[in-house]
């Protein structure tokens, strides 16, 4: 039998005024003490032999458990005379333990696989293996530094003198432990614990010690907050989605210029700033259980400008402003290769090419093995076609973001799935809208014949492009292929404007064309489309070139696109895109705020558009089979 050491010893005093004279151990989640949780994984996982060591009200905690058989356990007690902190308790229980056993804290709540820690710390040979991982508040954390194999470099234990940045690895407090290497460490006198005194010293003593990193979920409950919290969390099923019995959908990130501001090649972390928003965007996806975790090419290592050491400390600085807005990334991954020789101070065994670096997937498939992800139901957040271009070979959902380079980039023909402002509005879509708005599209659009056209119009900033993106996945799901092409592909540079309504923004003749030749098409058909930079306003003509078979489903959208005749008359559905006024008005305000206009210049441009727009597209709704909530 493998043997588990559960500390239920604790005195509890910061949940007293919660518990009363409970133990902790006793502390109810969802109805039932957390020590059963326990013993329920121990049972699952093979450790049939429990060591549980007592101190606070041990009486009770041996009343309610008797010997364990009830719950298909082998309950041995170890009481304490009075508190000897978590290594003490331990090292006091020590001749009575076996050879080899895992330790849990009885303060806290987890879904872990026990079998495959133990078996992890059995194949490197630690001396003892310590579960660590990212937690939402490494500012009062006991942290470990681990290096790139995970061996155990320093101890940061909690309360710790100011230092600028630490990586965001927490002791989550899981252990296996050898016997042989805690022979010797009696306590002279007082308590001990293990992440302040113990692991420290053993580590500077020489020995080897392992953090073994997952995503699985453990939490303490140590607070009134965090067991409500955890009570939460159970409740809402994010315990069993982390759990490694599930695969998980992730949030792929890029880092400059989408989590912090674009300054072309960061190489200390005193460049590296995170963007507003971005730690509430990370925190939302953790709270949601959907995995974030960073991609990122980092040439500078190849170049010289940057060591790997050099490297780490920015991203700890990236986890510690992440962490102090309650944010954490499941994982960070980088490719140091560039394929360009030729600069000063290069380091020449990383001039290659290779598949880590975007728009190559290496980096992507490592997470997905290493951290059990789902790519089906994944997504990728990025500023750049380069990211996108790695969502599309990855078979991630492409999420485009107007920081950074704003997919101004021009590398890759690439267009997103969805585009939003910034991280924050891409992951509040992602969390609180993505699959309700989904299962309206499935309700809202009518089975579409192959090759039909469907227009989809509305004032700017309505959501006319995200209906455009759900409509598209829902062919997907009925086997239908279809291809979104935006009316802003046609907007005319604002040199070659003239005074009038919205339609003599667009190039009209040429999108009419297009529809005329796409409407009844019985052969392939190649289209190029131009693009339109929103920060210069000029078009381009070089964009993306589509072949477009003739069974595909075609979706126009755009703010004329129910004001453009022969659209309408070509297109079989066609709908009108809405939203609340004030709210429409509030992205009109984001969105040239983001592109640097004055607050001024912003409402002398809503006026001229509620002049020269809103009339006609407002009219335009008259026109279409069906009106949507953007």
């Amino acid at each position: 039998m493998r043997p588990l050491v559960v500390l239920a010893g604790g005195l509890g005093t910061r949940l007293a005024g919660r518990l009363g004279d409970i133990p902790k151990p006793l502390a109810p989640i969802c109805g039932r003490p957390v020590l059963e949780y326990h013993l329920d994984l121990a049972r699952q996982h093979g450790f049939r032999e429990v060591h549980l060591l007592t101190c606070h009200r041990a009486e009770a905690i041996e009343a309610h458990f008797g010997d364990g058989r009830r719950f298909g356990v082998e309950i041995r007690y170890h009481v304490e005379n009075r508190p000897l902190g978590t290594a003490g308790a331990v090292l006091q229980a020590l001749p009575r333990l076996p050879d080899r056993f895992l330790v849990l804290y009885g303060d806290t709540l987890l879904d872990v696989d026990l079998e495959r820690i133990w078996r992890r710390h059995a194949e490197i040979g630690a001396d003892a293996t310590l579960f660590v991982h990212p937690n939402a508040h490494p500012h009062d954390s006991d942290l470990v530094e681990v290096d790139e194999d995970g061996w155990v470099r320093a101890f940061h234990p909690h309360p710790r003198p100011e230092r600028p940045y630490l990586g965001n690895l927490v002791n989550a407090a899981l252990y296996v432990v050898e016997k042989r290497a805690l022979d010797g460490w009696a306590p002279p006198g007082g308590k001990l614990d293990f992440a302040h005194d113990l692991f420290p010293r053993m580590l500077s003593a020489g020995a080897r010690l392992h953090g073994y990193r997952s995503r699985e979920y453990i939490k303490d409950i140590g607070t009134p907050e965090r067991l409500a919290r955890a009570e939460s969390d159970r409740e809402s099923g994010l315990v069993e989605r982390l759990s490694l019995r599930n695969r998980c959908s992730a949030v792929f990130l890029d880092r400059d210029g989408t989590l912090n501001v674009e300054v072309d090649r960061v190489t200390s972390p005193e460049q590296l700033e995170i963007l507003d928003g971005a730690g509430e965007a990370v925190r939302r996806l953790n709270r949601r259980g959907l995995l974030a975790v960073v991609v990122s090419n980092q040439p500078v290592v190849a170049r010289g400008d940057c060591t790997e050491e050099r490297l780490r400390e920015i991203h700890n600085k990236l986890e510690t402003l992440l962490g102090a807005e309650g944010a954490y990334l499941d994982g960070i991954y980088h490719c140091p290769h560039h394929p360009d020789r030729g600069f000063e101070g290069e380091r020449p065994e990383l001039k290659i090419r290779c598949d880590c670096r975007k728009p190559g997937i290496a980096l992507i498939e490592r997470a997905v093995a290493e951290l059990n992800i789902l790519r089906d139901g994944s997504w990728m957040i990025g500023d750049t076609t380069t990211d996108l271009r790695t969502a599309r070979n990855a078979g991630l959902k492409a999420v485009l973001v107007r920081t950074g380079h704003a997919g101004r980039d021009g590398r890759w023909p690439a267009l997103p799935d969805f585009e939003f402002l910034d991280v924050l509005e891409a992951a509040e879509f992602i969390v609180d809208l993505y699959e309700s708005l989904l299962a309206r599209a499935r309700d809202l659009l009518p089975p579409c014949e192959p090759g039909s056209l469907v227009a989809i119009g509305g004032l700017g900033r309505s959501g006319k492009s995200t209906w455009a993106s759900l409509f598209r996945e829902v062919l997907a799901e009925r086997g239908q292929r279809a291809w979104i092409l935006p009316l802003d592909s046609w907007l005319r540079s604002e040199a070659e404007r003239g005074p009038g309504p919205v339609t003599t923004r667009f190039d009209c003749d040429a999108i009419t064309a297009a529809a005329s030749k796409l409407a009844g098409r019985t052969e392939a058909v190649e289209l190029s489309l131009g693009r339109y930079d929103r920060l210069t306003r000029t078009r381009e003509e070089e964009g993306v070139s589509l072949r477009i078979s003739p069974e595909d489903v075609v979706l126009f959208e755009g703010v004329p696109a129910l004001a453009i005749e022969a659209l309408v008359a070509t297109s079989s559905h066609r709908f009108y895109v809405e939203c609340p006024e004030p709210e429409r008005r509030e992205r009109f305000w984001r969105e040239y705020r983001s592109r640097g206009c004055a607050d001024d210049e912003i409402e002398q441009l809503f006026r001229r558009r509620e002049a020269d727009e809103h009339p006609i597209v407002r009219a335009s709704a008259a026109v279409a089979d069906a009106r949507l909530e953007g």
